[in-house]
């Protein structure tokens, strides 16, 4: 079976980055969302079996989002994509209950590691 993945960023040329990532790597990028109300949306119909999560975003952020999924499934996995100088927010991330976390500009092998690491 070919894991499923949810993309949330509000850049749509980091949501692009990443999908070519994961494609690339052999997982199916089932949908994507550019805000964290749409992720919690997007979650409830695709029930993929991993997000990638942006933790800053317009409207309702990554963190929250987080914590808003992990409430309709205690279970979901969730990696974290932050850019430089945000270990504080990767704090509170892992502590909402993300799995694990990337930093950009997107290293292609570190995404993939994160993502093998948080599926097995």
């Amino acid at each position: 079976m070919r894991n499923r993945v949810l993309v949330v960023d509000d850049a749509a040329f980091m949501r692009m980055m990443i999908k070519d990532i994961l494609r690339k790597g052999g997982y199916e990028v089932v949908g994507e969302a550019e805000d964290g109300a749409k992720a919690i949306e997007k979650y409830k119909e695709l029930q993929p079996d991993l997000v990638t999560m942006d933790i800053t975003m317009p409207d309702m952020d990554g963190i929250t989002a987080v914590k808003e999924i992990r409430k309709i499934d205690p279970n979901a996995l969730i990696i974290m994509c932050s850019a430089m100088g945000q270990q504080a927010m990767v704090i509170d991330a892992i502590q909402a209950g993300a799995r694990d976390f990337v930093v950009k500009p997107f290293q292609p092998d570190r995404v993939l590691e994160a993502v093998r690491k948080v599926l097995s």
